[in-house]
């Protein structure tokens, strides 16, 4: 992915982490690994790449995994209590809008309840729970030349309301 070229961080880190660096795959604790499968195999699409007694890697375009869970520790548990810290959502990016489109459907088709969405003037995102209630938030990037920029280069954000019946009008294009 290219930097963002226009964007001036709010406070710029005299000791930043190099340039190179990226957000790698994501390594989650269950309490059930077939509910985990049912849901981001099933329902979102990944592929599996390793399913074994206690862990499932599972990946989007061949990398070794962008998701892993594991009971190691959980099986059987229960999520965390509110008002406890922990992870707020993962974020899924997809390509293109209509990528995001389908997703909604593939969600709807299997009946699985969203709990928001916006249009954050960067991105639009649907927000869900998974099967181990972790926070979900499935978006797509709009160009960065559309992004809420301010003169200063500082991003301006933004929490509109998405319309989801438009969203899936991308479907018919």
């Amino acid at each position: 992915m290219k930097p963002h070229s226009r964007l001036t961080p709010a406070y710029k880190n005299p000791r930043p982490v190099s340039d190179g660096v990226t957000i790698g795959h994501v390594h989650l604790k269950t309490a059930d690994l077939q509910r985990v499968f049912d849901f981001y195999v099933g329902i979102l699409g990944f592929d599996v790449i390793a399913h074994m007694p206690s862990a499932l890697f599972l990946s989007v375009g061949g990398y070794h995994h962008d998701l892993a869970f594991n009971t190691w520790e959980s099986e059987g548990g229960t999520p965390p209590p509110a008002g406890t810290t922990g992870l707020y959502h993962i974020a899924l990016r997809y390509p293109t809008r209509k990528d995001l489109a389908q997703a909604v459907v593939r969600l709807a088709e299997a009946g699985w309840p969203l709990q928001g969405t916006s249009d954050h003037g960067t991105h639009e995102a649907i927000y869900l729970e998974d099967a181990d209630t972790n926070g979900l938030e499935l978006c797509w990037d709009r160009p960065e030349e559309e992004w809420p920029i301010d003169d200063a280069g500082h991003l301006g954000f933004v929490s509109k309301a998405l319309d989801i019946q438009e969203l899936l009008t991308e479907l018919q294009k």
